[in-house]
């Protein structure tokens, strides 16, 4: 063996060594016996490394078989009345690591290191999957996880339909966005709690629809008028989030837009934090006392009417484009702003990105779409909130608007 080897071998005692002590000091809290630990992990690692330099895959295949069988008559001559077969599991994991560190040690370490340390989480992983875990929240990870593996991969990544306005591949990229953003919006109001009341909650929320987020704090404010600072927090938070939100799906569709958009969204973003500063100040004093504790991480069917609005939205503006040029562009922006911000401004972005117009040009109808919308929120902040609450949020809409114009004139 040369040193290159020697080192690789290294790693694989390494992680035999680490899942065996993770393993023996399992083996210790139990009152029934356990055959495998520190020392058996050890020397398994270190078989799977030599059966691997030594045969190859083959080699290391019959050793990784005879580990399965040896751990199985194990178990069975033990006769524990845990049924489960973690260690028996781990030992042969840490048989094929062991290979595995003779050819890529940097991977190997990180699967053994990984491996050790979901088994130390026995648990809290137990606690968080039978305790903290609600029946929507996982039914809502496998919707996430089935549309990202399972959907994204099986869709054609071409331009197709009328005017070749439609890419199947990037409007299910977007809808994923959208699911992954509620998700994690939701994982941090659970995490977080209630103790930072409605701002935290108006702004993880805003990442799903600000709009939505509005008209939800305004009639909140309307049915708790005691919570009206902290309602109006959440709601001028929200517009925090869409503009980070539109930065991000921006650049996701076009990197070259978000180039020319990144002055007009760092004002708008600027503006809105400092306008929400002043009434999350307020709103720490209070406390909301109605968050839910599970619930579903996110609406699958408000995604996908975002997706269908998408669609359409590309379908107007490519028709409108072809028919009346860059005003068609501006045009269907402006309509489309009126439903949701980010729709306009990622098929916008969209026409930019297959180069059927200058990223340049995509500015001021994304502007206008963030204005547009800005008269949305304005009317339901109205209509939901009443007079006292939309008099506090009117206000910060017009200024994220004004600053994204005034961001785009100073370039």
């Amino acid at each position: 063996m040369d040193q290159t080897q020697l080192l690789h071998l290294a790693t694989a005692l390494g992680v035999g060594l680490l899942i065996g002590a993770e393993r023996e000091r399992r083996k210790r809290q139990q009152d029934q016996p356990a055959a495998a630990g520190i020392r058996t992990f050890a020397v398994a690692s270190v078989a799977g490394a030599l059966g691997y330099v030594l045969g190859g895959a083959f080699l290391l295949g019959a050793v990784m078989a005879a580990v399965t069988v040896f751990a199985a008559v194990s178990a069975w001559r033990i006769g524990r009345k845990d049924p489960g077969v973690t260690t028996e599991v781990a030992l042969v994991l840490t048989v094929l690591t062991g290979g595995l560190a003779m050819r890529e040690p940097a991977l190997a370490a990180a699967v053994g290191v990984t491996a050790a340390a979901v088994l130390a989480a026995r648990t809290p992983l137990h606690h968080f999957v039978s305790k903290v875990l609600t029946e929507d929240e996982v039914r809502d990870g496998l919707i996430l996880a089935g549309a990202t593996l399972v959907v994204l991969p099986l869709l054609p990544d071409q331009a197709m339909g009328p005017f070749g306005a439609l890419n199947p591949h990037d409007l299910w990229v977007v809808l994923v966005l959208i699911l992954a953003i509620g998700a994690a919006g939701h994982v941090a109001v659970r995490f977080v709690g209630a103790r930072y009341g409605l701002p935290i909650a108006g702004l993880v929320s805003g990442f799903v629809s600000s709009a939505a987020t509005i008209a939800a704090m305004g009639q909140r404010a309307t049915r708790t008028p005691e919570l009206q600072g902290p309602a109006v927090a959440g709601a001028v938070l929200s517009t925090v989030a869409t503009i980070a939100q539109m930065a991000i799906v921006i650049g996701a569709t076009s990197p070259a837009v978000l180039n020319a958009m990144a002055p007009s969204l760092a004002a708008a973003g600027a503006m809105a934090l400092i306008y929400g500063v002043v009434f999350t100040a307020r709103a720490f004093r209070h406390q909301a006392k109605d968050e839910p504790e599970g619930g579903a991480a996110f609406s699958l069917t408000s995604a996908g009417i975002f997706a269908l609005t998408l669609g359409a939205i590309l379908l107007v503006s490519a028709a409108l484009r072809a028919r009346f040029g860059d005003a068609g562009v501006l045009i269907a922006a402006s309509l489309g702003g009126l439903v949701d911000t980010h729709a306009a401004g990622i098929s916008v972005a969209a026409l930019a990105a297959t180069g059927r117009m200058p990223a340049e040009a995509a500015v001021i109808p994304i502007l206008a779409a963030i204005s547009t919308n800005s008269l949305t929120k304005a009317i339901l902040a109205w209509t939901a909130g009443g007079p006292a609450f939309a008099l506090r949020v009117i206000p910060g809409l017009v200024l994220v608007a004004g600053a994204a114009w005034l961001g785009a004139l100073l370039i």
